[in-house]
């Protein structure tokens, strides 16, 4: 009984102890073209081989966005700038579905967002061992407001740079 009791005091403060400690979050794996390797045994049933493309590549996808997104009135007139994230599934016919925004701006630039999300042009779906799968990808849609910058065109030029050589 004695041993008993005393294996119970010993083992408490260790089990508060271990619960104390916090486990560090592993970060999510994001698929990247340079990143995806095959794995020795095939690997797991869901990664793929190669991982879907965008028609054109990034800049062509850039492209696309610069002359589809209409940025809204209230994000032009409170100067929003960024990314909303809008997380989709390309299919195994390459069309996004199940579009959702996972990093927003406002709700207009997220309406837009999800918007020209869905008239992007079908990509080039994920392959495992050569048959296409579906996987889930981030797209960035750019809100950067180019059209509404401003200059100051009453600054006053220091008198320093008024009197550096070759600047007159």
């Amino acid at each position: 009984m004695r041993l008993y009791i005393l294996t119970l005091a010993l083992a408490a403060p260790l089990a508060a102890l271990a619960q104390a400690q916090p486990t560090p979050a592993k970060a999510p794996v994001v698929l990247t073209p340079g990143n995806m390797q095959l794995q020795a045994g095939g690997g797991a049933e869901n990664r793929p081989d190669h991982p879907p493309t965008f028609p054109g590549g990034e800049e062509a996808m850039g492209e696309f966005f610069t002359q589809h997104v209409q940025i809204p009135v209230k994000a032009k007139q409170a100067r929003v700038t960024g990314d909303v994230i809008v997380m989709a599934t390309v299919g195994t016919d390459g069309k996004l579905i199940n579009l959702k925004v996972t990093k927003g701006l406002t709700p207009e630039c997220n309406a837009e967002a999800l918007r020209v999300v869905q008239t992007l042009p079908p990509w080039q779906p994920a392959t495992r061992r050569g048959v296409p799968v579906p996987v889930l990808v981030q797209v960035p849609v750019p809100f950067n407001n180019a059209g509404v910058t401003s200059f100051e065109n009453d600054r006053k030029v220091p008198r320093s740079a008024k009197d550096a050589p070759g600047l007159n």
